[in-house]
């Protein structure tokens, strides 16, 4: 194996911070759940009303949840709705729709997903249209590396747990998925590290389709170098970019909190 093939250290293995900037105030899961709706609807990953968000805590098997008629960038703490591992509401002023089942199914075949986020991002969903995934021509996109599946055929509203799963086995154990003429699917083992992956996959695609419009070949990455910039990603920028997230939205508007 030559030098070239090594893959190049990441992450904690070359450097972990000795402080970083806190969010500043403790917030309950249900805070925290709403904090990250207002995030992504502020960064374009929304589309108007549609969309969820699951966060199953560990060791549990209710899930909060967004509830159906409400966009993600009006929802507050207390709006989050807590349903069973059967989509069924145990707690909340509202409704939710049938579509919770591919969240429930995703929670139920991969344990380390405990946050699953769907919606239907502009650029992700130009690209699922095109029926193409995005290349990754940036050191940011070293985030997907061989994490990154498509599903290549669009059946319809998902409105049952039976046509739920039949979507989750196409996807694999990847933790991100983008799915043909309709949006995407990212999962993650924390609430940080899932909505790192959706807001970096929006500007992945975004990236690319400009890269697509020039008609020039961009230059690849090393595999090797590609690696260890997606652990430092994962271990190092995931966290530091929620907090950051955590605190811009709340500083905007602290009702969020409510």
């Amino acid at each position: 194996m030559s030098a070239a093939d090594l893959t190049r250290p990441g992450g904690s293995a070359v450097w972990v911070p000795s402080v970083v900037p806190p969010i500043g105030v403790e917030l309950s899961d249900a805070q925290a759940l709403a904090v990250a709706f207002r995030h992504l609807a502020e960064i374009g990953f929304a589309e108007n009303m549609a969309g969820h968000i699951t966060w199953q805590p560990n060791g549990q098997t209710e899930m909060l949840v967004n509830p159906w008629g409400l966009w993600w960038a009006e929802l507050t703490a207390s709006d989050i709705c807590t349903v069973d591992e059967n989509a069924r509401v145990v707690r909340g002023r509202w409704d939710v729709t049938p579509a919770i089942h591919i969240h429930t199914e995703l929670h139920r075949a991969r344990p380390d997903a405990r946050v699953v986020i769907h919606n239907h991002p502009y650029y992700v969903s130009l690209l699922a249209a095109l029926q193409t995934l995005p290349e990754l021509v940036h050191q940011t996109g070293s985030l997907f590396l061989d994490d990154l599946c498509f599903v290549d055929s669009y059946d319809g509203e998902i409105d049952s747990a039976a046509r739920a799963r039949e979507l989750v086995e196409r996807t694999g154990g990847a933790n991100l998925a983008i799915l043909a003429s309709h949006g995407v699917i990212a999962t993650g083992r924390t609430l940080a590290e899932a909505v790192y992956r959706s807001a970096t996959i929006e500007r992945v695609c975004k990236l690319a389709y400009h890269v697509m419009l020039t008609g020039r070949t961009p230059s690849p990455m090393k595999r090797s170098d590609m690696a260890g910039m997606q652990a430092s990603l994962i271990e190092r920028a995931a966290d530091v970019y929620w907090a950051g997230a955590a605190r811009m939205t709340i500083k905007a508007d602290r009702r969020v909190l409510d």
